[in-house]
């Protein structure tokens, strides 16, 4: 179980102090009227008197759920909730696939995305309780092939430091080999993360790394002799009961139970394609349900025991699991969230760590193309709540977690829907004035160095690969080699800046295109950087350096 950091009751604060002005026979004579008491004295904790019964909901819990999803564009949604060990909640709301009439029900499948990287790490946990590996040892022991750019690190960098987001990459580093998606094999990816540059110190500041969790899958493989998804599949899933998860991309278009990933596009909420690549699987590729979650979740928050009394995970294992590695710094809130204001923030392996109104929480969020979700575990009150969710919309879970959890806290109200739906409006705003502002300052009459012809070639990223650009008639096309998705158009920005406008509109990651020439007009490297500061971080198109691969004679 995560480990517990109760307040004390006041009960007690009191009779300890009451218990130190007493003389020593008459609190020996009150501790005895203890002893012969009818009820034992475990009956006698909250925990233990709240197991009696099952835990109410949230009034109007479902009238709350639909105002979200209508203010924020879901079709559909699942929930579960635990408490005090028991499932009070597993329900589907809305549809899975906009158009159709089918209805998200608590087997209905949805992508968790990041909200797998909690199964790697308690994999590897099972293979730390068996003495196969341990957190603190090298990954090159395992995986001799594993290399970073730099030497040191390579060497240096332990089990553990590939589940807590400390490896010196940058955020999202090399994740273009992930999405869209993409050709490239897992095994693939790890030979090309040698050429991928630092943008920190090792272990001193916290960037998100998918890749690093990809490192682990192959780990994990590795030292157990099975696939990571036939190990997460058979020695977790199965064990804690969840029977109709799954731990594939690929396999989220073969279930019959699943809810279609939406997104908004060019200003609709429409269904997307779904991601299939299985190359991610470690960091994302988990398919799960509210009543599989749920099932989880009880898991989590008794120590790593099954139902059955046996241990998937040690306690020991567990409390290491949810300790913090990695501090997070901590921002003030918008004014309308002051409420959510954290005093702590971290993470630990594969999950985050910060306090919600001064009480632990042991959460992670995830996305992926078309689906949104987050788990969120409060230790001290044997509260767990996993919302899933099939339209690119953060502010729905969120808003549904915050209220939820303030009712189990007997917290004040607050109208979290309609405080996040301002926030979000706000930075829409934001975003619209800064897209603006960059249309207006741009030289609108500068023209590029070079005829058109001349940008066009083959181009070279050390880690990602090649990239190609064709001129056809008047303009210039670009696409990746490893990404079919990444193709598109190439529009004269300023000088010689262009930006890339992808053929795919589901991909909302526009990037601008920067030539820079040699001093005889021949072209030296190519740099990017996303359009909109909206663009999702996994769009890394900053840690490419393209270099012309010179044309053979």
């Amino acid at each position: 179980m995560i480990k517990h950091y109760p307040l004390l009751p006041l009960s007690n604060l009191k009779l300890n102090r009451f218990a130190r002005t007493l003389s020593l026979a008459i609190f020996l004579a009150l501790v005895s009227l203890f002893l012969i008491s009818p009820f034992p004295l475990a009956a006698q904790t909250p925990s233990a008197a709240s197991s009696l019964k099952k835990a109410s909901l949230p009034p109007n819990l479902d009238e709350l759920v639909a105002r979200a999803m209508k203010a924020f564009e879901v079709p559909g949604l699942s929930l579960a909730i635990v408490k005090d060990g028991q499932v009070v909640l597993a329900k589907g709301y809305g549809v899975k696939k906009l158009g159709e009439p089918a209805p998200v029900d608590a087997r209905s499948l949805f992508g968790i995305a990041s909200n797998s990287k909690l199964f790697t790490a308690v994999a590897l946990g099972t293979l730390v309780d068996e003495g196969k590996i341990s957190w603190d040892s090298r990954v090159v022991d395992y995986l001799p092939e594993f290399m970073m750019s730099d030497p040191y690190v390579t060497r240096e960098m332990m089990v553990k430091d590939l589940l807590c987001h400390r490896s010196g990459l940058g955020l999202g580093a090399g994740d273009l080999m992930f999405w869209p998606a993409t050709t490239l094999s897992r095994e693939e990816i790890l030979h090309r993360l040698r050429f991928i540059q630092p943008a920190y110190s090792f272990r001193t500041t916290y960037a998100y790394s998918n890749l690093m969790f990809a490192v682990a899958g192959e780990l994990l493989a590795r030292v157990s002799g099975m696939p990571w998804e036939d190990f997460v599949r058979e020695k977790i899933q199965k064990r804690a009961g969840m029977t109709h998860s799954n731990t594939r991309c690929s396999l989220v278009a073969k279930e019959t139970n699943v809810a279609w990933p939406h997104a908004r596009v060019e200003g609709q909420v429409r269904p997307i394609k779904p991601y299939l690549p299985d190359n991610i699987n470690p960091a994302g590729g988990i398919n799960s349900c509210a009543e599989d979650m749920a099932k989880w979740m009880l898991v989590l928050l008794n120590q790593g025991k099954l139902p059955d009394g046996s241990q998937l995970v040690s306690e020991k294992v567990m409390s290491q699991i949810t300790s913090m590695e990695t501090p997070i710094p901590i921002y003030k809130p918008a004014p309308e969230l002051a409420a959510a204001a954290m005093n702590f923030n971290g993470y630990g392996l594969g999950v985050r760590l910060r306090d919600f109104r001064r009480y632990k929480v042991v959460t992670h969020t995830g996305g992926l193309a078309g689906y949104v979700s987050q788990v969120w575990l409060m230790p001290e009150i044997g509260l767990g709540i996993t919302i899933l969710t099939n339209q690119e919309a953060d502010e729905a879970y969120q808003s549904l977690t915050y209220a939820i959890a303030d009712y189990y806290l007997q917290a004040p109200a607050v109208d979290w829907v309609g405080a996040i739906a301002k926030v979000r409006e706000r930075s829409r705003q934001r975003t619209q004035d800064e897209i603006k502002k960059a249309y207006d300052e741009r030289n609108k009459n500068s023209k590029p160095s070079l005829p058109l012809e001349k940008y066009a070639g083959l181009y070279r990223d050390a880690w990602y690969g090649e990239i190609e650009i064709k001129h056809e008639g008047d303009r210039l096309l670009m696409s990746f080699k490893h990404s079919p998705d990444l193709s598109g158009q190439l529009e004269h920005w300023q000088y010689d800046t262009f930006v890339a406008r992808w053929s795919d509109p589901e991909l909302k990651a526009d990037a601008y295109v920067t030539f820079s020439l040699n001093p005889d007009g021949s072209i030296e490297e190519v740099k990017m950087k996303p359009f909109s500061p909206d663009t999702d971080f996994s769009y890394d198109f900053q840690d490419l350096l393209l270099k012309p691969v010179p044309v053979k004679k």
